[in-house]
């Protein structure tokens, strides 16, 4: 790919949960871009393996500790010169017992807010500071399609990613004057770890055989199949990019159409 087709070329990017999973394709699609990549993760021996297949940096990161996010800043810019585009991807998925509104327990509750909610705002905290420093630049949370549709299946996970939707709102108001922009982006169902075990989960849960389940999760997306990790990158790629410089407090949601079906 010539230097002139890089959609990210020059920029100074973090990517949080990036390890493996759609976080890890998000940074080699930034990667593959031109961006120079920051990549986090509590696994410190994925996320080194990671980093060294395509060509990132990597930090050990528990994006709920308020003190990491100081250092995280600092070691962008000290590797980098500054910060343009924070993708706040890290978060937590919901499977197990007591997902329902009468079910869930308060810690399940406040662990799912504390990861999905907290980590993200902390990591816009941060970097709303060295943005504006470095003239603008593009906060991307990824929320989910559970943030826009009712979710009595697994509550606090559905709630933690509207509060997600709610404070980029906030965060893209604020930052606005100074050219800083943030989006969420609202994946449907992803073939990741993540979205196999909770089929895995529905499953046991049923008894039904897995197979059987999947083909019953895949027939609620009306364009028939589930989204990769390279379609929400793309989306992601997007507004990381200056392609998306008048875009701010959207919700940009890939999911087959399944918000059609609500």
């Amino acid at each position: 790919m010539s230097t002139h087709k890089k959609r990210l070329f020059g920029k100074s990017c973090i990517v949080t949960g990036a390890a493996r999973g759609l976080g890890a394709q998000i940074a080699r699609t930034f990667c593959e871009h031109g961006a120079k990549v920051l990549i986090t993760d509590i696994d410190e021996v994925t996320g080194r393996d990671t980093a060294n297949k395509i060509d990132a940096v990597f930090a050990a990161q528990d994006v709920t500790d308020e003190q990491s996010w100081e250092k995280i800043i600092q070691i962008c810019e000290s590797e980098f010169g500054e910060l343009d585009v924070l993708v706040n991807n890290a978060g937590l998925a919901q499977t197990g017992e007591g997902l329902s509104p009468e079910d869930s327990s308060l810690a399940a509750w406040k662990r799912m807010f504390t990861v999905n909610v907290e980590g993200v705002f902390l990591g816009c905290r941060a970097a709303l500071p060295a943005m504006r420093e470095s003239g603008g630049g593009s906060i991307i949370n990824m929320s989910s399609l559970a943030a826009l549709v009712p979710t009595p299946f697994f509550t606090a996970y559905g709630a933690s990613k509207a509060a997600v939707t709610h404070l980029s709102t906030s965060v893209a108001m604020h930052g606005a004057p100074d050219e800083i922009r943030c989006n969420t982006v609202h994946p449907g169902q992803i073939q990741t770890d993540m979205h196999n075990a909770l089929v895995a989960d529905a499953s046991a849960k049923s008894g039904a055989p897995l197979a059987a389940v999947e083909a019953d999760f895949a027939s609620r997306i009306p364009m028939g199949k589930f989204q990769q990790a390279e379609d929400v990158a793309n989306m992601v790629l997007f507004l990381a990019s200056d392609e998306s410089a008048q875009i701010t407090g959207t919700q940009m949601v890939v999911d087959g159409g399944m918000q059609l079906t609500n």
